[in-house]
Order: structure tokens, then C-alpha cells, then sequence
């Protein structure tokens, strides 16, 4: 392997925001391309082609000694794509700000029960389906609702999507309705500073389901269920409980009570 295409592959790639931005912009697998930056494989010949197009350089050039290279890009900026060129300062910093909030992430991937006392419901406890996962170089979540109310003869199912950020020893989430697009909920979530995850807790702030549609906080807990689950048989489980049902831990349902002690200013998660 010519350690000089390692070296150069690493500074052309500096001009980006991550490795896994320009892996993702040149459709190659990032295990793959970790190999060519460390220099134990040599890309095919189609693939540095489809390399040097896309940072813009000769194939010669690329494989020229590494403080050769350096004067040549100093003295002939790397193109960039179009549509990195067209961002705007304030995308820029959310760029950035979703680069640190991946740092970390990982651990938090795979299904979840979350627990909370219903907006629409009053003194009855919400549990529903989370599902968190890398995608690229942003992480998502999706949130499946499964309520059946008495009234209804058929429990009705709602989706929700969204994305995470870990900040500062916080896990942040926002997420939305994705079929009337008319309701959106941001959640705030104590870490597990341990390796293993049992529950997060935190605050849930979104609007109730009932006409009035009033803003509404409630203490959340989040229930680890693995990386792999049953799904079917875990949306099953979702839904409506009493606040005393023997299926809920009494812990959770001690900890998700949306009381305050006297003296209390602010409403504030259990942890």
C-alpha cells in the first residue's frame, strides 16, 4: 500500500466535517474506507477514480509524496460539493452541532418501553414503543403510540419521528406526528454513566391529545429492552394502564408521579 495515498486520502478528507460525510457522499462502505485512511488495503482502480472525482485531483496527484501533495493543495483549494458550498452559517452550525451530538451515542441504540402519565388521559399511564438507531452520521428515533381507550373498539396507532443528541451529559429528543404533522414533543433524558442501561429518566414536553391541545411537562421514564425485540409482541404491550396495574413496576410508577415537594420552584426530573 503507498502510504503517501494514506496520508493524502487523510488531508483531503480534513476539508469535511467527518470521514463519515464523505463516505456517505462517494457511496463507500466506511469499514472499507477506514482501510484505505490506515493504509492496509489499496482501493480498486475504479474506486480511485471515483475518489480523486470526487475531491476534485488527478489519480497522479493523489499518489505524489505526501509534502509535495500539501503544497499542491495549499496553493489550489479542494472543491467541494455544491451543496456544501450553498449552506447557509446557520446550517453550518447545525451541522456542527449534530457532529458533537453523535459523540457518544451508540451505547443508546435499540428498543425501549417509555412510561409517562398521559396528556389526554388523566391518572393513567402512557407506555409506548421507542426505537433509537444510527443512520449515517445522524442517529434517529421513532416512537410508536398505541392507545385503547374504552371508548374506542379498535386501539388506534400513532408514528412518530425524530432525532437525538447527546449535549453536555444530556440525551436531547425531538420528534413530530408523522401523519397530521400537527404535534411535536422534545424530551430530555438523564445519561447511564454505566455500561450497562436500565433506565433513563427525565422530562417529556409536548401537547395534550385532548381538544384543548394544552402544552403539557410530565416526568418520562425510559425502560432499555435490547437491540433486538419481538416488536409485534412490544407494541402489544403498549398502551393505557391504571397507575396501581401490577404490569408496571412500582418504581417506574413512582418515579414518573408529576408531583412537587413544597418549596419546589421548578418542576424537575427524578434520577
Amino acid at each position: 500500500m503507498n502510504q503517501d495515498f494514506s496520508d493524502n486520502l487523510k488531508l483531503l478528507c480534513s476539508y469535511y466535517k467527518s470521514v463519515a460525510e464523505v463516505c456517505r457522499r462517494i457511496g463507500i462502505n466506511r469499514a472499507q474506507f477506514n482501510r484505505y485512511l490506515n493504509g492496509t488495503t489499496s482501493p480498486s482502480n475504479s474506486t480511485q477514480r471515483r475518489i480523486c472525482e470526487f475531491f476534485g485531483v488527478e489519480i497522479a496527484e493523489i499518489l505524489l509524496p505526501h509534502e509535495q501533495f500539501v503544497k499542491r493543495v495549499q496553493a489550489r483549494p479542494i472543491r467541494q460539493a455544491e451543496e456544501v458550498k450553498k449552506l447557509s452559517p446557520e446550517q453550518i452550525q447545525f451541522n456542527r452541532l449534530n457532529q458533537s451530538g453523535q459523540q457518544g451515542l451508540a451505547k443508546y441504540g435499540g428498543y425501549y418501553f417509555e412510561y409517562y402519565l398521559s396528556m389526554a388521559c388523566p391518572g393513567q399511564i402512557l407506555r409506548t414503543l421507542i426505537h433509537i438507531e444510527s443512520q449515517g452520521d445522524k442517529t434517529y428515533y421513532q416512537r410508536t403510540e398505541r392507545l385503547n381507550p374504552r371508548s374506542l373498539k379498535k386501539s388506534f396507532h400513532g408514528v412518530y419521528s425524530g432525532v437525538v443528541q447527546l449535549l453536555s451529559d444530556r440525551l436531547f429528543l425531538i420528534d413530530y406526528e408523522t401523519t397530521t404533522h400537527v404535534e411535536m414533543t422534545q424530551i430530555i433524558l438523564y445519561p447511564s454513566f454505566q455500561n450497562r442501561i436500565d433506565r433513563l429518566s427525565g422530562l417529556r414536553l409536548g401537547v395534550s391529545g385532548s381538544g384543548e391541545r394544552a402544552p403539557c411537562c410530565a416526568r418520562v421514564i425510559y425502560e432499555y429492552l435490547g437491540l433486538s425485540i419481538n416488536r409485534k409482541h412490544a407494541v402489544a404491550q403498549c398502551g393505557l394502564y391504571n397507575i396501581d396495574n401490577d404490569h408496571i413496576d412500582g418504581d417506574i410508577c413512582q418515579s414518573i408521579k408529576n408531583d412537587m415537594k413544597e418549596g419546589d420552584w421548578h418542576f424537575r426530573a427524578r434520577f
